[in-house]
């Protein structure tokens, strides 16, 4: 893959044989961030896993306390004294049969988040086909199915995140934007650290923190010496 001149110039900052301590590698992504937008952040983290046996999934979410950056347009879908609930807690939109069959028959999908009550997961499970290849599937585990959905809600818009293994066994989250700094970025990215360390499974054998990398949207990738994390 042939890079662009300043990426080139940005990848002559990064030590290829170095494993950072992670606030200097966050400070050198940074650094390294040359577009004239304001970057995406993003951790990717290699797991000693196997995705494919169901004791060994690694999936969670967590609160970053700074947020991500980005604003979450929330779908609430929930019936009754729930969808004013949903409202007041500040989900972009909210209702039940009516945005199913928006979602079905329009191909409708304006929205980063999809929130609903367990009385609910009926109508939700319809569009499995539809949501599950984006990611956008409601899970207890992610708290996207949940009976306390203002509260569900009022985490997504504060900047919420859903963390899973893709197929190669590794997570790719956004940890925030360039423009929060080394100060804040470094408190998301231990944050999430500790919620994937936390969320080792018992059947994982041998070294579970494989590999650990920071980049921005643009920019190239700084590695992390995993030991830092022990496990």
């Amino acid at each position: 893959m042939k890079h662009g001149k300043k990426y080139v110039d940005a990848a002559k900052l990064v030590d290829r044989t170095k494993l950072y301590d992670s606030d200097e590698a966050l400070d050198t992504v940074i650094k390294t961030a040359t577009a004239k937008f304001d970057e995406t952040v993003e951790l990717h983290v290699k797991l000693g896993v196997d995705s494919r046996h169901a004791d060994q999934q690694v999936r969670g979410a967590v609160v970053l306390p700074n947020g991500t950056g980005k604003t979450v347009r929330v779908l609430a879908i929930c019936k009754g004294s729930n969808e004013e609930l949903a409202k007041e807690a500040g989900a972009d939109f909210v209702g039940a049969e009516d945005m199913t069959q928006k979602i079905q028959q329009e191909n409708w999908m304006d929205f980063d988040v999809l929130i609903t009550t367990p009385d609910c997961m009926g109508l939700v499970g319809r569009l499995g086909r539809i949501l599950g290849p984006r990611g956008l599937m409601p899970n207890p585990k992610a708290g996207t199915v949940t009976p306390d959905i203002a509260r569900a809600v009022k985490e997504a818009k504060a900047g919420k995140i859903e963390y899973r293994l893709d197929k190669t066994n590794i997570i790719h989250c956004p940890i925030g934007k360039v423009s929060f700094g080394t100060g804040k970025l470094s408190e998301n990215f231990n944050t999430l650290m500790d919620a994937i360390v936390k969320a080792k499974p018992a059947a994982a054998k041998g070294q579970y923190i494989r590999s650990v990398a920071v980049t921005s949207t643009m920019g190239p990738s700084v590695r992390i010496n995993p030991a830092k994390f022990g496990v």
